[in-house]
C-alpha cells in the first residue's frame, strides 16, 4: 500500500487529539499521497473489516477526526491546489489543502472561497466539507454547502466518484434526497465517503471592507443591538459576532487592547461597501443605529485595510484558542473544555442564552464563556470542567440547554457537526424517522459500517 500505512507507537501518538479535548490513539495510521493510495488503503481495509477514520488538520472540536481502533486516514499530504480559474470562477483541491491556502490563490485572481472557519489556516478543504463548515462571514454567503460544486469521493469500497451538482432548474426524477449527490457528503463527517478532491465556486473579492467593533454594558444591549442591525433595511452585515465581558478579556489580552472598560460586552461586525455606497455612508448607517441602542459611543473602533481586518480576526480567534489552552490544562485531573455550537432563530438568541446561563448558575457551574455568530442566532458557550465531577455537571447542563434550543425551534449543531461528542443528544432534534433515513443511507455506501465508527451514529 505505498508504505503509507504504519503502526509506529510515536506516529500513533501524534494523531491522537483534536480539538474537542478527547485523546483517542489509532491502532494505525495511513498518510497517503495519492489516489490509488487511498484507494488501495480503502480496499484492504474492506477486505479485512478495518474501521478507518478520516482526518484532515484535526481542528474537529468533537472528536471527528480521531479513533481509537482502525486506520486513522491522515489527508494532510493530499494538498495540491490543483487549478484556480478566473473565468468559472471555480478551484480545483485537493481535501488536504488549508483553507487559508486556497484564499490566497483565489486573491491572487481577485477571488476567494467564501466559508471562513475562523481556523482556516488550521482546517482543511476536507475538514469543511465533512462538517459543512461555517465562520464569521457565513450570514452573508452561507455557509461550505453552498459553495461546492462538485466532490471525488472514495467509498468504502475502495470505488471512486465524481459527483457534480445538477445544472437544469427543474428536475423530477426520483426522491430528492437522490438527485444531489454533492449533498450526501457534505457535513457526513467522513461516515459515508473520504473526500478526494472539491471542485469549489468563488466569489469576487471584495475591495473595500469596513469593520467596526462596538462595545456595550450588558449583553442585554449588545444582543438587541444585533438584531436591530439583522431587521436594518439600510444595513447589509457580513457578520455579526458577540463577545460576552469574558470573551472580550480574552480577545483585549490578545490583542493589547482594553475596550472601554474590562466588563464590556462586544459587537463586531463587517460590510462590504458596494458600488453606488461610500465608506462614510456605511459608518454614518451603522454609528446611528450604535447610537440608537446605547452603544458606548467612545468605545468604537473601525477597522479598514486588510491588516486592520486581520487583526480583528486575530482577536477573534485568541477566544477558542485560549479556551482550548485552558481546557488542556484540566486533562490531567479528567476535565476539559466542553463547547456548544447550538443556534436558534436569532431573535430567540438572548432568551436562549439567559435560560442556559440560568441553567448553569442553578447547577453550581462558572459562566460559559459567551461568543460567536450572534447574527445567526448561533454562540458558542465554552465551559471548562476541571475534574471528572464538574464534567458530569457540565453535560447534564448542556443537555438541558439543547432541550430548550429544539423546543424553540433551534438545532443542537450550527457548524461543528455532530462527532462522537453530540450523537448523544441527536435524538433530541431528529425524529425516529429521519434517524432510520440516516442509517438507510450509511447502509447503502457503507455497508459494513467501517467509515468513522462513531460519528454521527
Amino acid at each position: 500500500m505505498g508504505g503509507t500505512i504504519t503502526a509506529d507507537l510515536e506516529v500513533r501518538r501524534a494523531y491522537e487529539a483534536d480539538a474537542s479535548g478527547l485523546h483517542m490513539v489509532p491502532d494505525a495510521v495511513a498518510r497517503p499521497a495519492e489516489e490509488q493510495d487511498v484507494a488501495e488503503i480503502l480496499r484492504h481495509a474492506t477486505a479485512g473489516q478495518i474501521p478507518v477514520t478520516v482526518a484532515g488538520a484535526q481542528s474537529s472540536t468533537t472528536g471527528a477526526s480521531i479513533t481509537d481502533h482502525g486506520v486513522l486516514l491522515s489527508m494532510r499530504r493530499y494538498d495540491r491546489i490543483l487549478d484556480i480559474d478566473p473565468v468559472t470562477r471555480t478551484a480545483r483541491v485537493q481535501a488536504g489543502a488549508l483553507v487559508s491556502d486556497v484564499k490566497r490563490a483565489a486573491a491572487e485572481a481577485g477571488l476567494t472561497w467564501a466559508p471562513d472557519p475562523t481556523s482556516e489556516a488550521e482546517s482543511t478543504v476536507g475538514g469543511a466539507i465533512a462538517c459543512n463548515a461555517s465562520g464569521p462571514r457565513t450570514l452573508w454567503y452561507g455557509p461550505t454547502r453552498r459553495h461546492v460544486r462538485g466532490l471525488r469521493v472514495a467509498l468504502a469500497d475502495g470505488r471512486v466518484l465524481s459527483v457534480r451538482r445538477e445544472t437544469v432548474e427543474k428536475n423530477t426524477a426520483g426522491y430528492p434526497l437522490a438527485q444531489d449527490q454533492v449533498d450526501w457528503f457534505i457535513g457526513s463527517e467522513g461516515t459515508l465517503g473520504i473526500v478526494l478532491e472539491a471542485e469549489l465556486a468563488l466569489v469576487p473579492r471584495p475591495t473595500s471592507v469596513i469593520g467596526l467593533l462596538v462595545p456595550f454594558q450588558n449583553e442585554c444591549e449588545a444582543l438587541a443591538f444585533v438584531a436591530a442591525a439583522r431587521d436594518s433595511a439600510a444595513l447589509a452585515p457580513r457578520c455579526l459576532e458577540y463577545f460576552d465581558a469574558a470573551a472580550a478579556a480574552i480577545a483585549g489580552d490578545a490583542d493589547g487592547s482594553r475596550f472601554a472598560g474590562r466588563d464590556a460586552c462586544l459587537v463586531y461586525t463587517e460590510q462590504v461597501v458596494e458600488a453606488g455606497q461610500t465608506r462614510e455612508d456605511v459608518l454614518d448607517a451603522w454609528l446611528a443605529l450604535a447610537e440608537s441602542r446605547a452603544a458606548i459611543a467612545e468605545g468604537i473602533q473601525v477597522f479598514e485595510g486588510d491588516a486592520a481586518l486581520g487583526r480583528a480576526r486575530a482577536m477573534r480567534h485568541a477566544v477558542p484558542a485560549t479556551m482550548n489552552e485552558r481546557g488542556a490544562r484540566a486533562r490531567a485531573a479528567g476535565g476539559r473544555k466542553v463547547s456548544t455550537d447550538w443556534a436558534v432563530p436569532y431573535h430567540g438568541l438572548a432568551p436562549a442564552v439567559a435560560s442556559a446561563r440560568a441553567m448553569a448558575e442553578g447547577a453550581g457551574l462558572a459562566p460559559a464563556v459567551t461568543y460567536g455568530h450572534a447574527g445567526n442566532g448561533h454562540p458558542h458557550q465554552n465551559y471548562i470542567a476541571s475534574d471528572a465531577a464538574e464534567l458530569e455537571r457540565i453535560e447534564e447542563v448542556v443537555g438541558r440547554t439543547l432541550r430548550h434550543v429544539v423546543s424553540v425551534g433551534g438545532t443542537i449543531s450550527a457548524e461543528h457537526g455532530i462527532g462522537k461528542l453530540k450523537r448523544q443528544w441527536l435524538a433530541l432534534q431528529l425524529s425516529p424517522v429521519q434517524l432510520d433515513v440516516i442509517r438507510a443511507l450509511k447502509r447503502a455506501l457503507d455497508p459494513s459500517g467501517l467509515l468513522a465508527p462513531g460519528n454521527i451514529l
